[in-house]
């Protein structure tokens, strides 16, 4: 039987066990905003001032546990670099190590599936790609836009060729993003993904390149489009039971675009009935008794069911997972 998989999941910590993780809320929005989603995600406000690491992983272990879910993808997250490779820590709002993301999902098999995270601009990035492949894992996640990853950069050619080698798929962010500082707005295109899709790589586009923020640009239509020409193009429908990211949601559920559609949660963003039910995609009952579901990864599943999404978008990822996919390339079309 195929797994049923969140795709998008995070890993968080502060680094008081010694995992190497950090968080630096610089903002007092940011701060707030920290505070609601961990309190949301049902952990205590206190793990923000020390024992975020344990706190984290025991709840996630819970949350997997409880759920109607097989394992959920981990996701680790890079600093943000520069083009020629130096990094910026000061622009990042926190950090989760290969390493440690590595031994949490070790110590816990089958239940969670690590995301590596690598800017392809590091100068040992081809060497930790080598490292974090030779550990078993095989998806690696980028959010471009407060990374500082340009896609377009032919110098990263030889990243992507090395990950569509290992059919390592790529869970890369796209469209606007709220909850953290944004380094480069226009890395929110999806249309950039067609450097690392030319190599060969499959990827799966995070929250299908909605808007985040009111001001934030749409790409939506432009992904969409994009799944016409990409055969190994997927998108995911992470966060989008949320008040804003929700209007990504209708224009997701009519196949063929459906069958192309991976489930994620997007933890710990909080899982709300308010945005579906504002789309007019479940009624209020639905959205009542969502609400009564305090496992978030659970209410996040009933929501996309209620909203439409089969068990195939739940299974999706484990197909890609265990068939060892070898991306069918779209033509060549020149790298600019």
């Amino acid at each position: 039987m195929p797994r049923k998989i969140d795709c998008h999941v995070h890993l968080l910590g502060d680094g008081s066990t010694g995992s190497g993780c950090w968080l630096r809320l610089k903002s007092v929005v940011h701060r707030m905003m920290a505070q609601w989603l961990v309190r949301a995600a049902g952990m205590p406000a206190s793990a923000l001032r020390d024992g975020l690491d344990a706190a984290v992983v025991t709840r996630l272990v819970g949350l997997v546990r409880e759920s109607s879910l097989d394992a959920a993808v981990l996701l680790a997250q890079d600093i943000p670099h520069r083009d020629d490779g130096t990094p910026m820590p000061d622009k990042g709002a926190f950090f989760v190590p290969n390493s440690y993301l590595l031994d949490v999902c070790a110590r816990h098999p089958g239940l969670f599936i690590p995301a590596v995270s690598i800017h392809p601009a590091r100068h040992d990035a081809l060497e930790e790609l080598e490292r974090c492949l030779q550990a078993g894992a095989r998806v690696l996640k980028l959010l471009p836009n407060c990374l500082n990853v340009d896609y377009a950069d032919p110098r990263h050619r030889r990243f992507w060729e090395m990950m569509a080698a290992a059919n390592m798929i790529l869970l890369s962010h796209t469209g606007g993003e709220l909850s953290l500082p944004v380094v480069c707005h226009r890395y929110a295109d999806p249309r950039l993904l067609r450097y690392p899709l030319e190599a060969g790589v499959t990827v799966i586009a995070a929250h299908c390149a909605g808007r985040s923020g009111l001001w934030d640009a749409d790409y939506t239509a432009v992904l969409l489009d994009m799944f016409k020409h990409w055969p190994h193009l997927f998108g995911d429908n992470s966060a989008l039971c949320s008040p804003l990211r929700c209007r990504t949601l209708p224009h997701l559920l009519a196949e063929p675009i459906r069958s192309r559609i991976i489930h994620g949660s997007d933890f710990p963003i909080a899982v709300s009935g308010f945005g579906p039910w504002r789309m007019g995609l479940i009624d209020r009952a639905t959205w009542r008794k969502s609400s009564h579901q305090p496992n978030g990864l659970e209410r996040d599943v009933f929501l996309k069911h209620a909203i439409g999404f089969d068990e195939s978008n739940l299974t999706r990822l484990d197909g890609l997972l265990d068939k060892g996919l070898v991306p069918s390339k779209a033509p060549d079309l020149g790298w600019q």
